[in-house]
């Protein structure tokens, strides 16, 4: 069989779906009619969504790493997390957060925090579900999760992160995040609430009010999809305001590539070009700001 065509109309579907209005049902009869029939768009679909069959590209038991659950406190409950650092590390590493996207903590982030943590860091992926009692298995229950949870606490949650890595033995007390989609803009909204924020680096994450920008002390990566219209309406607000209040940071658009253009379990929307460079730079980026 022929393997199904993936248009742009199909990919900004699946973006309403996942990230606006659109429920599944609705979702399913709009890529039916773009793809010309039901068996397509059941072929397309799992095409569109990520794969947890492909997650891993660093395995669980490397042995250049030592990665572990944990649970520390969070602004007013506990917080569950999945911890990995180097196995030979010969002195005290600068921390990462790695901010899940709005599916919560799936294996696709733990696999994110064993790339950081192959890169010289502590990293640390936090579950901010975990008030909610944790991230589910069933990625629509997840994603319906996200609009329940209120912003200044889970900016709460993040900053309590830091305090926890801050503090961790094996740690220098520098601590950076980096977030993706959701928790792009949770790296956005971190920076206006954590003055003490190491650097923050967001993959195509909501931009933080221009009238909070005056709080951000860390410096900032900003990376974007070029084809994400949704995401990329706030740049230029927030790159004035960035600007305005003199604070440091850099913007990086990729052309040609869609939101999540990192996610490489999303055969329709990674773009290795694109991950690969902005990985570079945002691992140079936390070694500059965090050592």
């Amino acid at each position: 069989m022929e393997k199904p065509k993936i248009t742009q109309a199909m990919i900004n579907a699946y973006d309403e779906y996942t990230h606006l209005t659109l429920d599944r049902r609705a979702f399913m009869e709009r890529l039916t009619m773009l793809a010309g029939s039901g068996a397509a768009a059941a072929a397309i679909a799992p095409m569109l969504a990520a794969s947890g069959a492909q997650a891993q590209t660093v395995a669980e038991s490397d042995d250049r790493l030592v990665a572990e659950e944990v649970t520390y406190p969070g602004s007013t409950g506990e917080m569950n997390g999945y911890l990995v650092r180097p196995s030979n590390a010969a002195a005290d590493l600068p921390a990462v957060i790695v901010i899940h996207e709005n599916r919560g903590l799936n294996m696709h982030i733990r696999d994110v925090a064993r790339r950081m943590a192959l890169e010289g860091f502590v990293a640390l992926a936090p579950d901010f579900l975990s008030p909610a009692g944790g991230t589910p298995s069933d990625e629509d229950q997840a994603r319906q999760m996200f609009g329940s949870l209120d912003a200044a606490a889970t900016a709460a949650d993040a900053e309590a992160t830091r305090v926890y890595l801050a503090g961790l033995d094996g740690t220098n007390g520098e601590v950076g995040a980096v977030g993706f989609c959701w928790g792009g803009g949770l790296v956005n909204r971190m920076a206006t609430k954590s003055p003490e924020l190491g650097a923050g680096v967001a993959y195509y994450g909501s931009q933080a009010a221009a009238e909070d920008v005056p709080a951000i002390q860390a410096p900032l990566m900003l990376h974007y999809a070029g084809l994400d219209d949704r995401i990329n309406a706030g740049i230029d607000a927030y790159r004035a305001a960035l600007e305005a209040n003199g604070k440091t940071f850099e913007i990086h658009v990729y052309e040609g590539v869609n939101h999540a253009f990192n996610n490489d379990t999303s055969a329709a929307r990674y773009d290795k070009a694109a991950a690969d460079l902005a990985w570079a730079r945002t691992v140079e980026f936390f070694k500059t700001h965090l050592s």
